[in-house]
């Protein structure tokens, strides 16, 4: 069943959202071929749409395709793990020193009452997980969007951001480090407001350094 979305989206649009979100969450799994023919009886869509869709989460690294086999929802693999974080740990490191050299006071008063939504959460408090929601309530796309760099918002907040929830929502939400990783969020803001890039982007790449080897540990 398609997902209710705001009115007025194609149902390209439509379907691209709903698989994305059924594949991020592990609802269609890891590594799993993806059958045109089932999907478009599913959604009773035609194969153009579909496959307009399916190119879409294909540019978005969530789908891949192999000769002979087809469309394929890419697997959760310790060296795509590595590669990804690789990527994350400099350019969000980078994110942080210029988001701290931009920084507004709207932009820390919003991260500050972010922060203070997520620490709600009864899973965090109970130090079980730490959920961040989807785009503008997600500490990192935050952070991104507030480093004022077009490309760096494009890499991060487009290209690659599905795939890293992807490994963040099956593998790393449930931890250990929930309590931690919160506070971590939080000494990242501080260093932003008071204007040390250098300090936010080291904490920032600690941080992330750290997930990665959380993650790391439940692949293996």
């Amino acid at each position: 069943m398609l997902q209710p979305l705001e009115p007025g989206l194609s149902l390209p649009e439509r379907l691209f959202v709903t698989l994305r979100g059924e594949i991020v969450e592990g609802r269609i799994p890891a590594g799993s071929k993806i059958s045109e023919p089932e999907l478009a009886r599913r959604f009773n869509a035609s194969r153009g749409s579909l496959r307009e869709a399916l190119m879409r989460l294909e540019s978005l690294g969530l789908l891949e395709r192999r000769v002979n086999v087809g469309a394929r929802v890419v697997d959760l693999t310790e060296r795509g793990l590595l590669d990804l974080y690789e990527v994350r740990e400099a350019l969000e490191g980078m994110a942080c020193r210029l988001a701290a050299q931009h920084r507004s006071d709207e932009d820390i008063a919003e991260l500050w009452q972010m922060l203070a939504r997520h620490e709600q959460q009864e899973e965090l408090q109970a130090g079980r997980a730490y959920f961040q929601p989807e785009g503008d309530f997600d500490f990192h796309f935050r952070i991104v969007q507030a480093s004022n760099n077009d490309l760096l918002i494009d890499t991060l907040c487009n290209r690659l951001y599905y795939r890293v929830r992807m490994y963040r929502y099956q593998l790393g939400m449930p931890s250990p480090r929930a309590q931690r990783a919160f506070r971590e969020h939080s000494h990242i803001i501080e260093a932003i407001e008071m204007g040390d890039g250098e300090l936010a982007e080291l904490l920032m790449r600690r941080h992330i350094r750290a997930s990665r080897q959380n993650i790391e540990k439940k692949l293996r």
